[in-house]
């Protein structure tokens, strides 16, 4: 089944991503994904920011405008949602009072997506999520590839906040529990200013990739999605997208906006570019809705979901075109 009529969905009033089919939740465990190729799971916790709160809502606020998304992909020439058959698999519930249970209950939900043989779509919530859905991925897959956009570089310390599992550090943590592999972190957009001279060392030391905004401008979004591209190889590959990477004059709906970012069209360019990597899992987070306006972030961060589902799409396409031996 793919998407849903648009008279169909104006009937019932249910918001799913995309018009999509939801899952089978009266199911146990992974049998609720059966047949599934990606699962989108929401996740709705914004417990672990260290400014403006509110990307706990953004789950319900990006299923109502990707209902706009068509199913048909013209860059790739591909119909995204017959080539691939996706659920909505609803949100993680978790009790927001606990952090180290949501980990762990996020952990669990994909673990449950990945068994069905699903790949898991996740939609944050903040970028602490990142975390325990590389923990999922790396017990089944191994150290996985990581193509991380951002403004920040998420690799700080307790520190400053006393807390060592916040929106700022998923990729030390996943860096110092072997998730990623060596030389496999590809952090793009990263502009923040940093506390200390120190502060980018410690990804440097485990070989990761940095592609500053100056490189941007220079050699272009799908020359840097080329150069991924080509050092992933067959890798399976994890896109971590924080839309704060996005300019917030594109994408103004964020708790912690960074000007000189990306445009939208090289964010779109960025993930179009990556068509062919093994492509394991994504997420989309820090989508702040009650900062937003006119939905221009919502819109944009359902697109660049649809490009991930692509992605996938693409891949799928190729494998069949493949002539066999």
């Amino acid at each position: 089944m793919s998407q849903q009529r648009a008279a169909a969905y104006l009937r019932h009033g249910q918001t799913p991503f995309f018009r999509l089919p939801t899952a089978g939740f009266h199911e146990a465990g992974a049998s609720a994904y059966s047949g599934a190729d990606a699962v989108l799971l929401g996740v709705p916790w914004d417990g672990s920011v260290t400014y403006r709160p509110g990307a706990r809502f953004a789950p319900y606020e990006l299923r109502r405008v990707s209902a706009l998304v068509q199913s048909y992909h013209p860059g790739h020439g591909v119909d995204v949602f017959r080539a691939i058959h996706v659920l909505d698999g609803g949100n993680v519930p978790f009790p927001p009072f606990h952090a180290d249970s949501v980990r762990e209950l996020i952990q669990a939900s994909v673990d449950e997506v990945l068994a069905a043989g699903a790949v898991p779509f996740v939609v944050g919530g903040d970028h602490s999520i990142a975390l325990p859905v590389l923990r999922a991925l790396s017990r089944r897959h191994g150290p996985v590839t990581v193509v991380h956009v951002d403004a920040h570089l998420d690799t700080s310390t307790s520190e400053v906040w006393g807390e060592p599992f916040h929106h700022g550090t998923p990729f030390r943590n996943a860096i110092e529990e072997g998730l990623i592999g060596r030389s496999a972190l590809h952090q793009i957009g990263i502009r923040a200013t940093w506390g200390h001279p120190e502060e980018g060392a410690f990804a440097a030391h485990a070989g990761a990739t940095l592609y500053g905004m100056d490189r941007i401008d220079r050699d272009g979004a799908s020359a840097i999605a080329a150069a991924i591209r080509a050092a992933a190889g067959e890798s399976p590959v994890y896109v971590s997208f924080d839309i704060d990477g996005v300019d917030p004059a594109y994408a103004p709906g964020t708790g912690t906006p960074v000007p000189g970012g990306l445009t939208s069209r090289e964010a779109i360019q960025l993930l179009r570019g990556l068509a062919g990597i093994n492509l394991v899992g994504m997420d989309l987070v820090e989508v702040c809705p009650a900062l937003d306006h006119a939905d221009i972030t919502l819109h944009l961060g359902a697109h660049l979901l649809f490009e991930g589902l692509a992605l996938l799409a693409t891949r799928k396409g190729d494998k069949r075109d493949q002539p066999r031996g």
